[in-house]
């Protein structure tokens, strides 16, 4: 997983509150368990028409948002099924940040898992935002995440809360597999140990 530190790119502004995970990777995409290509279902049926034309007033299909990095959208966010092709087609799309009043547990538990920083704020400040968001290539921010600050496009900050282990997994671009490597020393030492004084405990081990 990329680490996360700074993070300086254009905000899109999604004003829709509960916007579910078929809604942000429909159904159509779940064939497949590769991470790769997903960007281009992402908000697919928001995105496009039936018949696979794009929709010019959707905020991705903008020119000034086509590759935004940041996302500012509504309350519960991530509802819906637990589908982690959700945050998958965000970052190959090039999102590495979701700002909102409030997520759904499991989302938001996965953009962690993923690369992605999702920000709670209270709906005056993702209010303010919004309207930051709204005026186009203009809509900068940069996200510190060691001083846990959104620098506004206004010079201007806001401060986020964020649980101090997830910070230090999203510093240090550590997944569930990456925090168990950071313990791969203590575990080739407990095998070789187990090895030696229970051989019958890793028959078929190499």
């Amino acid at each position: 997983m990329d680490k996360f530190t700074t993070l300086t790119g254009v905000a899109a502004p999604l004003p829709i509150m509960n916007v579910d995970t078929d809604k942000i990777i429909p159904k159509q995409y779940l064939k497949t368990i590769e991470r790769k290509g997903l960007g281009t279902g992402l908000f697919d049926e928001m995105r496009r028409t039936p018949e696979g034309k794009e929709i010019p007033d959707f905020v991705l299909n903008k020119p000034a948002y086509r590759h935004a990095k940041i996302l500012v959208a509504g309350e519960n966010f991530g509802c819906g099924s637990s589908r982690e092709h959700a945050p998958w087609a965000l970052v190959d799309f090039g999102i590495r940040c979701v700002i909102a009043p409030s997520f759904a547990d499991i989302f938001y538990n996965n953009c962690f898992k993923n690369g992605i920083l999702p920000i709670a704020l209270p709906t005056e400040q993702v209010d303010m935002l919004m309207r930051d968001a709204e005026n186009g290539a203009n809509s900068v921010f940069t996200i510190d995440l060691e001083s846990q600050t959104i620098s506004r496009p206004n010079g201007e900050s806001v401060r986020f809360e964020l649980d101090p282990f997830r910070k230090h997994c999203m510093l240090n671009g550590l997944d569930d597999i990456g925090l168990t490597l950071e313990k791969k020393d203590s575990i080739a030492a407990y095998e070789t140990r187990t090895r030696a004084s229970q051989p019958w405990a890793l028959v078929g081990q190499r």
